[in-house]
């Protein structure tokens, strides 16, 4: 560590209670007025220049869900805690801990809770990523075609 980074990394965060790190502050998972994600917060747990990705750590609320979406780039995702959903493209999975969930660049992608319990996930993405892109009314619609991604977005719709 030279002394331009000194004062920014600290070798070891220690774990605290109910998958908070010392030193991490946790943030709303967006500001976004649109409603479009329900209960979900966020951590970001590595950031640093000489670092080409991002480590997070997301909290879906029993129930809660994060937006649908899609970006150039790609994630790498690890449930850690809880039991849920995901839509990836046109799959729909249960997803539990220790699971591991790709997500390719320009791919639909959200993650649901299950009713009774949190769902906690660590996401690795680059560093310097797009915003994420809303699906349109028509890109909507083509997702709904398909019967299992409907349900999945209905589940949503009734919990939200």
């Amino acid at each position: 560590m030279d002394e331009r980074t000194a004062g920014r990394r600290k070798a070891i965060r220690k774990a605290q209670r109910e998958y908070r790190w010392e030193g991490v502050e946790c943030l709303p998972y967006k500001e976004d007025e649109r409603a479009l994600f329900k209960a979900v917060t966020r951590q970001i747990l590595f950031s640093d220049p000489d670092l080409a990705g991002e480590l997070r750590y997301f909290e879906v609320a029993p129930g809660g869900f994060t937006s649908l979406e899609r970006h150039e780039h790609m994630h790498g995702v690890l449930i850690l805690r809880g039991r849920g959903k995901c839509l990836v493209g046109t799959e729909v999975r249960a997803i539990e801990p220790h699971d591991l969930v790709t997500v390719p660049a320009w791919t639909w992608h959200q993650f649901r809770a299950a009713s009774d319990e949190p769902l906690g996930f660590l996401c690795m993405v680059d560093a310097t990523r797009d915003r994420p892109q809303l699906p349109t009314e028509a890109e909507l619609a083509e997702l709904k075609a398909d019967a299992k991604i409907a349900a999945f977005l209905e589940d949503g719709a009734k919990s939200g």
